[in-house]
């Protein structure tokens, strides 16, 4: 046990220790460069996607929003709560900064790894498809290299379905043991039944919960943020130059001062919004959109709402308090987060913390195990696979929740996630040169007068792509054909 132990750790501190960070931040401020700032160019047509106007006229597809809204539950959990107290406690106030900063190169990221999820999903013959990194490792950069996507779902299946529900699942316990008084095994069991309900209806189902429970969590956590600004408003731009200045060591809040912001901020930012990680790409294959880059674009939009909208809630409920002392250890986590809340609108906001608590956590264990079932896929089309991994996910989800050491078991979750970063990594680099083009694509539409620019495959011989997941190409008349499918 030990030297498995001891693998798992050599391989974190190859990956998470000291290159992957640095990787991410210089890919992603590359790509940020060579897609000429992609993030920035289309920030307002992001918000598009909240329209009715924009969804799915299929009935049985996953709309641009709803997996929008499934990936917003992924990346949203204890890190927007837990995480960011722990950054501020660790490097000050001015973590807050860098993790605004990985967010706003982050969103280039997630827009490339997104559009070449979308551009090489496969339809299911349902109205539903199915990518992801795996998919676009084997068609974009051939079967030679199916060995790679095999390493990557094997990875993304442990670390994802299995050790980080078994993290949400106790997350979710402790929450509801520690605010409401319930045992753990009766918070397992109803969070044991609710999550088999969900994971056998499919990712239909699991886009309809998240159509639901995200904007509640959402808007009841920004609600709260918002009345804690609102009564401190003349205390909000001196927060906010703390905020700058600790940031680049104008002032030091902690030990470590500028290098400690950085680390913390930098960290706790990449691990929230996921951006480069190869998770969300899964999500945003499963949309029924008319362009790759469309999906692209509203993938980048959960990096947004992840860090500089919710993180940064987080962060000012905490400096805005009394309860946080700069440089002073001994309150971190959520309970740090809790407290500041409670000193600025009272004790009855607890109880709405804990419920945030619950809806994130939720929201990430359906979120991890399609994660989970997109990963089998890959290996195996056995249905009865199918049926053991949502009955091993229920399970494991029971098991986190009651023993509140059984998390430790999972101890690869993180490294593993480290090997999915590096795959992923180099799938994107390799295939970065057809992610422009399909940029290209789409720009070139918009500047022909076409308001929602169509993907059409069949102007891109050279790509394995499936002519079936793009239903609203095969509509298109000869003549419009020729003109939007033109680079």
């Amino acid at each position: 046990m030990n030297f498995i132990t001891s693998f798992f750790g050599l391989i974190e501190d190859l990956t998470w220790g000291w290159a992957l960070i640095p990787i991410l931040v210089v890919f992603g401020v590359f790509i940020t460069v060579m897609s000429g700032f992609v993030q920035f160019e289309f920030f307002t047509r992001m918000f598009r996607v909240l329209s009715s106007k924009n969804q799915s006229g299929d009935p049985n597809a996953i709309s641009a929003r709803e997996a929008l809204l499934v990936s917003v539950g992924g990346r949203v959990g204890g890190g927007n709560i837990a995480g960011v107290a722990v950054a501020i406690t660790l490097g000050g106030p001015g973590a807050v900064f860098w993790m605004w900063a990985i967010a706003l190169i982050g969103m280039a990221t997630s827009l490339v790894e997104s559009t070449l999820a979308q551009l090489y999903k496969r339809s299911n013959g349902d109205g539903t498809y199915r990518g992801g990194p795996a998919s676009y490792i084997t068609h974009g950069l051939g079967a030679k290299h199916r060995w790679l996507a095999i390493i990557y779902a094997v990875c993304l299946m442990l670390a994802f379905a299995f050790g980080f529900n078994a993290f949400q699942g106790n997350t979710f316990a402790g929450a509801v043991n520690d605010s409401l008084g319930v045992d753990r095994l009766w918070s397992g069991i109803g969070l044991a039944i609710i999550t088999g309900f969900i994971v056998y209806g499919g990712i239909r189902r699991i886009a309809k919960v998240a159509d639901v429970i995200i904007p509640i969590m959402a808007f009841i956590y920004i609600g709260l943020a918002l009345l804690v600004i609102v009564s401190n408003i003349t205390a909000l731009p001196d927060v906010i130059w703390s905020i700058v200045a600790n940031a680049f060591g104008l002032e030091e809040a902690v030990s470590g001062g500028f290098g400690a912001a950085l680390a913390q901020g930098l960290r706790r930012g990449l691990f929230s919004n996921e951006a480069g990680l190869g998770s969300a790409p899964n999500v945003a294959a499963t949309a029924d959109v008319r362009h790759p880059v469309s999906q692209g674009i509203t993938q980048s939009f959960s990096v947004f709402v992840d860090t500089i909208i919710i993180c940064s809630c987080t962060a000012f409920i905490i400096l805005l308090s009394p309860v946080y002392q700069p440089g002073v250890e001994g309150i971190d986590g959520v309970v740090l987060t809790q407290q500041s809340l409670v000193s600025q609108v009272g004790g009855w906001s607890q109880y709405f913390l804990t419920f945030a608590i619950l809806l994130f956590a939720f929201s990430s264990i359906i979120y991890n195990y399609y994660l989970g079932e997109t990963a089998l896929k890959v290996m195996t089309s056995r249905p009865g696979a199918l049926h053991a991994l949502r009955l091993a996910i229920v399970l494991v989800v029971f098991l986190g929740a009651i023993a509140p050491g059984a998390t430790a078991v999972f101890f690869f979750s993180d490294p593993l996630m480290g090997v999915l970063a590096v795959v992923n990594l180099m799938a994107i680099i390799m295939l970065f040169p057809v992610a422009l083009r399909i940029l290209d694509d789409f720009r070139f539409q918009l500047r022909s007068g076409v308001a929602r620019p169509v993907f059409q495959p069949a102007a891109f011989p050279d790509l394995d792509l499936d002519h079936a997941a793009w239903p609203h190409a095969q509509n298109l008349s000869p003549s419009r054909d020729s003109q939007v499918g033109t680079i």
